[in-house]
């Protein structure tokens, strides 16, 4: 560590380097503070017309003073860039706080979660997101992009307790590994994941400030901080696009409601309390779940060509007409021939717009058929009198009839249980045996009998979206998008066709029947074919001896893949014991529960229940994935299928054999045991009776 020299907001005490630093930080708090009283002290009663203005300029003050709370254990700033000449400040779009100040102000920045300003609304502390604030992540010796000095402070129970220098304008001294950094990416974890605004690397930094107009397809290994990327991107689109994304929406997509429950508290911590959080599940809840299909109807039900079978099953639904549609009015008729009214629904179909939209268009179609006649004889009819024409019982008839309203549910529900519509609308498009595997053994009688299955609810979606446009948001973030469908990832990207979206995923990881064998298939499927595909692979989290040995999974289930390269100076802690029985599991438990920060039993599903027992009869309390771990509680049960995403300081991994065994076919399941291995982040205990499988071995 370094001594600070050359302050430009004045001299540091060189026998206590600290005192400035801490004053400054105990002044930001109190800055932040009065930030806070002064939004709390708003008066609004005489600036609303209605309540309803009221009620949401309440709700926007409400959020803002939520954004403004100062977490005892978070750190205000993390960083301090000292620049060679004044940097200017740029505001970006809907951005507060930032703007230009005199030049001395400007020498020297602190770098923190939020922006932070005096009475004066003069910073104290910068945004980690503002464009000023970007070379505290990529500045370097060979390019120090203006940066005389970038300190690094570190903290212990939100006190600040030390600092770190590098001179990167200074050639005489050597370039190093940041020991902050170093300890800030392995310091033990409980509780839910945090952010990662102080570790940021260079290659995640470019990801995270990518533009909003572009998608971006991440592919990282375990540990490579893919999840954090995405979270953090959203919290830089917000505020580099506030006004447009406060518009639109944000939205994160993840695999089950533990995972969200585990990522939940990210976002609020950098001050973005309004992203939305779902599944994909959630999204497509449009019927009640209460079945499941075998892996090869999930198969046939997720491919993509699903996607044609209902648009021909929707638009059978429309029929040419045969008979003119006559209309009176007062004591004249008017009478459009049935071969005119064919043109219009061959147009209106020729134009491919949604068949809502359709069916809403030709009576007003017909209805100008009918002024045109009206004027041919002398008339002058308006728009009113368009509209009066549309609204008639005869034209009614006549559409009801041509273009039918259709229920998106009762057209799944026809095509799942009526093998001859099924037969007609598939041909050309699933052979027999598909048609067959897809049908169900027993039909239901209504759509609230029906046991629908998950791929059943993402069925009805695409022939909802067939009938009506679903909304788009600005951006969605989609994480651990390799267990994706192809039809789900229709049903993600029809809620972002207007916008952009940010996929993060791991092909190795990939644990469905359907699983995504490329990142390129995924995108086309998402309507994102113009994506970028990124991919990182520097390690931040899994231990070296723990990712080398997990490793030895990627020739059998992603060849080709590059292997996650560990950058961790602690090479952490690993080891394969064998057992006979529970009793050796519980003791290793027990065994990690005697260090600092979380511990995660992880297991076939079939053993919970055995392993449940154990601990309970050793005294031992655990909790289930998606419960937050305290300090008093710091263990958790984890069924091998829920353990993708989630991260433990410890882990005792149990019977690998039977990870392997849980899944329909070898390759998924030593895909499911490759996940399992790489949820430690400190240190790592293979427990096993049954040989290992032989893909571990040498």
């Amino acid at each position: 560590m370094s001594t600070p020299v050359d302050d430009p907001l004045g001299p540091l005490d060189p026998v206590d380097p600290l005192s400035r630093e801490r004053s400054h930080l105990a002044g930001s708090r109190a800055a932040l503070r009065a930030m806070r009283e002064d939004v709390e002290a708003l008066d609004i009663s005489d600036v609303t017309a209605n309540w309803v203005n009221a009620e949401v300029l309440a709700h926007q003050i409400d959020l803002r003073i939520k954004a403004l709370a100062d977490l005892s254990d978070t750190p205000l700033f993390f960083g301090r860039l000292d620049y060679l000449h004044a940097p200017g400040v740029e505001r970006a779009e809907g951005a507060e706080g930032e703007r230009p100040r005199p030049e001395a102000a400007y020498q020297t920045l602190h770098i923190g979660r939020r922006h932070v300003h005096d009475a004066d609304g003069d910073p104290m502390v910068i945004d980690w997101r503002a464009p000023v604030s970007q070379p505290f992540y990529r500045a370097s010796k060979k390019s120090p992009m203006g940066i005389a000095l970038r300190r690094r402070f570190g903290y212990t129970g939100g006190e600040l307790t030390a600092y770190e220098d590098e001179h990167l304008s200074d050639p005489a001294e050597a370039a190093r590994t940041s020991k902050l950094l170093q300890q800030e990416i392995e310091r033990p974890r409980v509780g839910p994941m945090r952010d990662i605004v102080a570790t940021i690397q260079p290659e995640q930094d470019e990801i995270v400030r990518s533009g909003l107009g572009g998608t971006v397809c991440v592919q990282g290994g375990p540990g490579t901080g893919k999840t954090a990327v995405g979270l953090h991107r959203v919290a830089y689109l917000l505020y580099a696009h506030r006004e447009r994304l406060a518009r639109t929406g944000t939205l994160v997509i993840g695999p089950n409601k533990s995972f969200l429950h585990y990522i939940e508290q990210v976002l609020p911590a950098l001050g973005e309390l309004t992203v939305r959080q779902a599944t994909v599940d959630d999204l497509v809840a449009h019927v009640e779940v209460r079945g499941t299909d075998d892996a090869a109807a999930a198969v046939v039900k997720g491919d993509a060509r699903m996607a044609e079978v209902l648009r021909r099953a929707v638009y059978s639904h429309v029929t040419m007409p045969t008979e003119a549609v006559v209309v009176v009015r007062g004591s004249r008729r008017w009478r459009v021939p049935a071969y005119e009214v064919e043109e219009i629904v061959r147009e209106l179909l020729a134009r491919d717009i949604r068949y809502g939209a359709a069916r809403e268009a030709l009576p007003q179609r017909i209805a100008h058929a009918v002024l045109v006649q009206m004027e041919r004889s002398g008339e002058a009819p308006d728009d009113r009198v368009q509209d009066a024409v549309a609204r008639n019982s005869a034209v009614k008839a006549a559409v009801k009839v041509i273009w039918p309203p259709v229920d998106p549910a009762k057209l799944v529900l026809r095509l799942l249980s009526d093998a001859d519509f099924l037969a007609v609308h598939a041909d050309g498009v699933l052979d027999e045996d598909e048609q067959k595997t897809i049908l169900w053994a027993k039909p239901a009688r209504s759509v609230k009998s029906a046991k629908w299955s998950a791929a059943d609810a993402v069925l009805i979606d695409e022939a909802n979206d067939i009938v009506a446009r679903t909304p788009s948001l600005g951006h969605v973030v989609l994480d651990e998008a390799q267990d994706l469908s192809p039809m789900q990832y229709r049903a993600v990207g029809r809620r972002c066709t207007t916008g952009s979206a940010t996929v993060l995923g791991d092909l190795a990881q990939g644990t469905t029947p359907w699983a995504t064998r490329s990142w390129g298939e995924a995108l086309a499927h998402l309507g994102k074919s113009d994506g970028v595909i990124e991919e990182l692979t520097a390690g931040f989290r899994v231990p070296t001896d723990v990712i080398t040995y997990a490793s030895r999974l990627l020739p059998h289930i992603a060849p080709g893949l590059t292997p996650v390269a560990s950058i961790r100076e602690n090479p952490g802690f690993f080891e394969v014991r064998t057992a006979s029985g529970a009793a050796e599991v519980v003791a290793a438990c027990e065994e990690l529960l005697g260090n600092e920060g979380s511990v995660g039993l992880i297991a076939a599903d079939a053993r919970i229940p055995e392993l449940s027992a154990a601990l309970t009869a050793a005294g031992i309390t655990c909790l289930a994935p998606g419960e937050e771990t305290t300090h008093e509680t710091r263990l958790t049960l984890v069924p091998a299928s829920l353990a993708k995403g989630l991260e433990y300081d410890y882990v005792v991994l149990d019977e690998p054999r039977a990870v392997v065994d849980g899944e329909p076919d070898e390759r998924t399941g030593l895909r499911r045991l490759y996940v399992a291995l790489t949820r430690a982040v400190s240190g790592l205990i293979v427990v096993h009776g049954a040989p290992l499988p032989a893909q571990l071995g040498g």
